[in-house]
């Protein structure tokens, strides 16, 4: 294939500038043809947007058109030759024209249930997130699990698919690779290869293996540590070490003495059963800026300081934070006797991991030595990828508290026990959790959960007796965390006083909200701008190392577009090398322009 230019795009007339653009969406190179009102593009990623809005501004029957415009995976036109050159490349790479009977039988059935519930056909981005290709097993699994979708959320996911299609042609048209993206992208794979299930689950189902877990200080979590540690030695830091917390720290030197540091990261460490992405790309991005900055033999006028923190999920002891938070002086000591499942205490964990407890007062940093903290992490949320914006500038990391409790009441028999009778403990939480879902949505940027909801020794005809609950409270700022805490509370109260119940409740974390610093925060938008995509702002409703920063040192993140409806904490969570490449060009542009 011949390949074409931006300038071209940009510069022909109309007509021979669609015509280079055609066969990008399949069967309605209209779309191309008007997103070259927007010209010029300062970019390719400005261009795909362009066309993105597009089809959005088009409206639902055009939107319909387009997806009815494209041939069923594996279906007839397949069968009959009749897919256009672009559809039959993308299958044949993915395997479809090479099905046993049992898989295209299986293909062939999805597809009449897919139809049949939805009116058109299933699209799927087979070259898949690094453009390499999606095999056979990828592609049934979530035919599979999309077949489960609301119909208007799965119109929208195979709008998405569509653009990522067009994405991948129009890069085989400028004959573009994201380069750097592939290899950040394979990186995370590379670190995947560690977890603690899939180290005791060698003779599981594949589906079992590729589980991801890494807790702190495992065998996995140690395996990872000692893996990134290597990789930034090959990437040209020039000093690098674990920490007594385990943080992997890599410092690339400014190009004079006496230089101020600006220090960036994320952590290493993953939820139970979780995605790849979450705090590794922080890591990952970073580290391939310093690598081409190695590589070129340039050098900034502030240390890169890159950490890989051990610990932020909280997931083996109740402590969290343990990276980040040893480094602005908030370890505290009585952590090292908490005891994860299997009795085995935090100093005992730290000691066989070789770990010089001594040593953790001592990587309290000096905040008048920094510029300040950037973090770089995957949205962990929807609105990037339902916008189809790959980046989002974060203005503040969201305040957050929550409660441990249990509501009493009465158990007593399900049959004899008439309604207004019964002291249920389990209708209460559920009554506070209607409410916490109601008064969240009252106002924008407040989230309300009730995640864990435990009826101890239920029984099917028993009226709850006890019930024990999680209570998760976040906001943009402390003021509006708190005003909603403050009502949440209240109405526990009052539902337990008149439904005759007693509780308790425990606080057991509480967060500040993190607003981003003002340079901070425009340098990342300065950055974005120059990628010719648009600056699109969103506070972070997770919580993140950059939030224990925040509280000696100025702070800004940047968040890169998840797939699958920007699902994280889930082995479904997901983002493309294009997008990462994007991350690590705005970050070289932070770098050069701070």
């Amino acid at each position: 294939m011949s390949t074409i230019t931006l300038n071209q795009i940009n510069t022909l007339p109309r007509a021979e500038a669609a015509a280079l653009l055609s066969g990008l969406y399949e069967h309605s190179d209209w779309i191309a043809e008007q997103a070259l009102d927007a010209r010029p593009f300062a970019s390719a990623a400005a261009l795909k947007h362009a066309m993105v809005k597009v089809l959005e501004k088009a409206g639902r029957a055009p939107q319909l058109a387009l997806v009815r415009a494209h041939p069923e995976l594996a279906g007839k036109a397949m069968v009959s030759k009749s897919l256009t050159a672009e559809s039959t490349n993308e299958q044949t790479k993915a395997g479809l024209t090479n099905c046993t009977p049992e898989e295209f039988a299986h293909i062939q059935q999805l597809n009449a249930s897919y139809n049949a519930k939805f009116g058109f056909p299933f699209i799927l981005a087979v070259r898949g997130p690094r453009g390499s290709g999606l095999n056979k097993q990828q592609i049934i699994s979530t035919f599979e699990r999309r077949l489960h979708n609301h119909p208007d959320y799965e119109l929208a996911e195979c709008l998405r698919n569509i653009h990522r299609i067009v994405e991948i042609r129009l890069n085989d048209k400028l004959g573009y690779e994201p380069a750097l993206g592939h290899e950040v992208w394979d990186w995370h794979e590379w670190l995947a290869q560690f977890s603690d299930v899939g180290a005791m689950n060698k003779h599981a189902p594949h589906t079992a293996r590729e589980e991801l877990t890494v807790t702190y200080l495992t065998d996995a979590h140690l395996k990872c540590a000692r893996t990134i540690e290597l990789g930034m030695k090959a990437c040209g830091f020039d000093e690098v070490h674990i920490d007594a917390v385990g943080n992997v720290v890599g410092v690339y030197k400014a190009s004079s003495a006496h230089a101020k540091t600006l220090m960036t990261g994320s952590h290493y460490d993953t939820v139970r059963n979780g995605g790849k992405y979450d705090g590794r790309l922080g890591i990952f991005v970073p580290m391939a800026c310093v690598r081409e900055l190695a590589r070129a033999g340039k050098r900034l006028p502030f240390n890169l300081e890159v950490v890989a923190f051990a610990e932020e999920e909280g997931q083996r002891y109740k402590a969290t934070f343990l990276g980040s938070g040893a480094l602005v002086g908030d370890f505290k000591h009585e952590w090292l006797d908490q005891k994860d499942a299997d009795g085995i205490t935090m100093r005992q964990a730290m000691k066989h991991a070789g770990l010089n407890i001594n040593d953790i007062p001592k990587l309290t940093r000096n905040a008048a030595e920094y510029l300040g903290f950037v973090e770089v992490h995957i949205e962990q949320g929807p609105v990037l990828n339902e916008l189809d914006i790959p980046l989002g500038v974060v203005t503040s990391i969201n305040g957050s508290v929550r409660f441990v409790g249990e509501v009493v009441g009465m158990a007593s028999h399900a049959g004899t026990t008439p309604m207004d009778r019964r002291r249920d403990a389990a209708t209460s939480v559920s009554e506070l959790a209607l409410y916490v879902e109601k008064r969240a949505a009252q106002q924008p940027n407040l989230v309300g959960t009730i995640g864990m909801l435990t009826v101890p020794n239920g029984s099917i005809n028993v009226v709850p007796g006890r019930c024990q609950f999680s209570l998760d409270l976040r906001a943009t700022t402390n003021e509006l965390r708190d005003s909603l805490m403050h009502d949440v509370l209240a109405e526990l109260k009052a539902i337990c006083e008149r439904r005759g119940l007693h509780y308790t409740l425990e606080e057991t974390m509480r967060a500040s909200a993190a607003p981003s610093d003002t340079k901070l925060q425009a340098a990342w938008e300065n950055a974005v701008q120059s990628l010719g995509v648009p600056v699109f702002h969103l506070p972070s409703g997770a919580g993140h190392d950059a939030m224990k920063l925040h509280e000696v040192m100025p702070q800004a993140m940047l968040f890169v577009r998840g797939q699958n409806a920007g699902i994280s904490h889930n082995p479904l969570e997901s983002t493309t090398s294009d997008d990462m490449q994007l991350c690590v060009d705005a970050f070289m542009h932070l770098l050069h322009n701070l």
